[in-house]
């Protein structure tokens, strides 16, 4: 993908980024009924092989929250935590404190999934809406693991056509709390040509 990239391609994927993010913003305040702010995403087209570097390393624990894109556009989109962002975000969604040793329980993880379902919508309906294209997100599946094995899945599905993915990271505050999240977009590589051509870059 990085290959076939110009500079007018990125201020797009950009531009689908704050969106997306400005989106997500507002969905969470209104959510929560609560103040979100946020810091400008950071929008890059990384090498797959990477991205566990940038989340902390392959052997980092994480949260990871998958949906599987269909319609008009084939790919997957995870939205991933780290553990203290996790917390953080429980802590502001479910007004509680929890703690680093803390075991997380059947609500929380349920929120968190909840969370990660409206937080990848609000990208998938950003970019939906700037090319036309019917974009349709399955059921989110929530995982907690090491980052290697989180990518792993991803890498199995599309390993093999996709060496490059869509890598944002975001940064949203409530008070002093702060939730870093890393949103990565795999579409299928048919399915990235036909987003810059319905966005007019191709």
């Amino acid at each position: 993908m990085q290959d076939n990239l110009n500079d007018m391609h990125m201020d797009v994927l950009r531009e689908i980024g704050n969106i997306g993010a400005g989106n997500a913003t507002t969905a969470l305040s209104q959510m929560l009924n609560k103040s979100i702010t946020m810091q400008v995403p950071e929008v890059n087209i990384v090498e797959f092989k990477n991205v566990s570097a940038i989340i902390g390393g392959e052997e980092n624990i994480v949260a990871g929250i998958l949906v599987k894109i269909s319609g008009d556009i084939e790919g997957i989109m995870m939205y991933v935590l780290e553990y203290d962002s996790v917390r953080s975000m429980l802590n502001i969604l479910l007004n509680k404190n929890i703690a680093s040793e803390d075991i997380l329980g059947e609500m929380d993880l349920s929120a968190l999934k909840e969370i990660g379902n409206i937080l990848t919508g609000s990208y998938l309906t950003a970019l939906s809406k700037l090319t036309n294209l019917t974009m349709i997100q399955s059921i989110p599946k929530l995982a907690f693991d090491m980052a290697g094995a989180i990518l792993s899945v991803p890498a199995i599905l599309f390993g093999k056509t996709c060496d490059s993915v869509l890598f944002i990271k975001t940064d949203f505050n409530q008070g002093d709390r702060d939730v870093v999240g890393y949103y990565i977009l795999i579409p299928e590589a048919q399915s990235f040509d036909k987003i810059m051509k319905s966005l007019g870059v191709i």
